[in-house]
């Protein structure tokens, strides 16, 4: 492509992003309880849905027809976002933008449609330090969040209108209203996992592709491969992990409306009030990668009272490091003792020190850290499972997995309200034992840990979600999950003012 086409193009981008075509209807006032019922209340659709997907074998995660990234994880209302789209070639792209939630059952609603933009073939970095794919594309649409939008993880749907081939760019909304929830999106471990263009992950040092040491670094400037474990999974094409593990999460906080806001893992990163303008804080799914700012950021919330639900599994493991110019992460060290785990390629060559993240979650990824198993209730009496009728022994099928947290931690009072032994697969031991766990703060405040990736499975079967299946495998929409969800969520709301 020649300089003068290129910037033929950017003039076309540059029209597109002073006259976006409204869909959103009127917006609610900041700050009111009902802000996320309301929103739930407008017109849903399920064209937020990718239909028509396809990747470069070659690569096997690539979508090279249409792919792109935005310039922010999160942003706030009032900011501007861009959309960087790269198409293998010349092509004109449709850029639909939609917020993930309940809308009636649909999953999602339609908040704008920008104007088609023909789009060209933007290039593949080198290779840079540790590896790192930096691709710094040229902008393809700015546009300004309008004020009404309420916080959430949005998509915008890229179709180019070749073939009709599509793919996601995710980011996140927040704002910084007091709420009653704050659901943190793991898009860390989203990164760590995403092999774009073809085995550039967090886990691959050019030989090994699951390699657990420093010579890799990853970089949000660049799209979301399909995700590459588990699950063949086309709704990750450009959303990296969102809709494996988190979504039916969003799906069932919004349908029961619960007073939610979203940030990104950078978000506490850089900012602890996200952690303490809550009465509860959620980690859910896979949220693997944390900074030690994250970690501070946290114990700060908790002793200043904050709630903290850890639905999520190996949660707070690996140690990573961020670089703002770069927009990357690096693996330096591991939150856990050395020898926790039946260490991976070369985890020996981090740091293990404290804090540890049994220290803050209750537990933490031990022995071989992946498996599966039922739920047991071990603690009938404690008050998560009242209304559930569930007694000692008591199982629900599948529902940990496919990493866990064990080794619970000396914190006075802790309490373990589930556990038992892990499974290669069913009825294969494989040494593990996973420990849910309870213990509170220094006022009242309750921590939470399920000790499991899988939870939200057992909450709600949104639109497009995909059970999992590897080791065990959960089996749905469990009304004891939504109990005991409904017992730690209203508690939070309940006793911190």
């Amino acid at each position: 492509m020649n300089i003068p086409r290129r910037q033929a193009i950017l003039g076309i981008a540059s029209t597109c992003m002073a006259s976006p075509r409204w869909v959103s209807g009127q917006g609610n006032s900041p700050g009111k309880s009902s802000l996320v019922l309301e929103e739930n209340q407008r017109d849903g659709t399920s064209n937020w849905m990718l239909t028509k997907t396809r990747i470069d074998p070659a690569t096997k995660y690539r979508c090279p027809w249409i792919e792109g990234y935005a310039s922010h994880a999160s942003v706030a209302v009032g900011e501007d976002i861009e959309f960087k789209i790269s198409t293998n070639r010349k092509a004109r792209v449709r850029t639909d933008l939609f917020r993930i939630g309940f809308y009636g059952g649909t999953g999602g609603r339609q908040m704008a449609s920008l104007p088609g933009v023909d789009c060209f073939s933007q290039p593949t970095p080198e290779p840079g330090n540790r590896r790192l794919m930096d691709c710094r594309w040229e902008t393809t649409h700015r546009y300004k969040i309008p004020s009404d939008w309420v916080s959430g993880v949005y998509v915008a749907k890229l179709t180019e209108e070749v073939e009709g081939l599509q793919s996601y760019i995710i980011f996140i909304v927040r704002d910084d209203r007091r709420t009653d929830l704050v659901f943190q999106c793991s898009d860390h471990t989203w990164q760590a996992y995403n092999r774009w263009p073809s085995q550039y992950s967090l886990y691959d040092d050019g030989k090994n592709p699951w390699h657990w040491g420093d010579v890799a670094e990853v970089s949000f400037n660049r799209p979301y491969g399909k995700y590459c474990q588990i699950l063949d999974a086309p709704l990750s094409i450009g959303s990296g992990e969102f809709f494996l593990w988190e979504y039916p999460f969003v799906y069932f906080l919004e349908k029961e409306g619960f007073d939610v806001t979203y940030v990104s893992n950078t978000d506490l990163h850089r900012d602890a009030s996200h952690a303490s303008r809550c009465k509860g804080f959620l980690s859910v799914g896979h949220d693997e990668y944390w900074t030690i700012d994250m970690f501070r950021n946290m114990q700060q919330a908790i002793a200043s009272g904050t709630h903290v639900g850890f639905f999520s599994g190996n949660a707070v493991c690996g140690k990573v490091l961020w670089d703002e110019g770069t927009r990357s992460i690096r693996r330096v060290g591991v939150f856990g003792p050395p020898g926790g785990t039946r260490e991976f390629s070369a985890m020996s060559t981090l740091v293990h020190e404290r804090p540890y993240a049994n220290e803050l979650i209750g537990a933490h990824s031990t022995g071989p850290v992946t498996g599966g198993a039922d739920w047991i209730c071990s603690k009938p009496e404690h008050w998560i499972y009242e209304n559930t009728g569930m007694k000692p022994g008591d199982r629900i099928p599948g529902l940990i997995g496919w990493e866990w947290h064990g080794d619970p931690a000396p914190i006075p009072g802790l309490e373990i309200v589930a556990t038992g032994e892990t499974q290669s697969a069913p009825n294969q031991p494989n040494g593990g034992v996973y420990t849910a766990t309870t213990y509170y703060g220094p006022k009242k405040n309750v921590v939470f840990n399920a000790a499991t990736c899988w939870w939200a499975d057992g909450l709600s079967a949104p639109p497009g979600y995909q059970t999992p299946k590897v080791y065990t495998a959960p089996q749905g929409v469990d009304s004891r999950v939504q109990t005991i969800t409904r017992n730690i969520l209203q508690r939070m709301i309940r006793d911190r003012t």
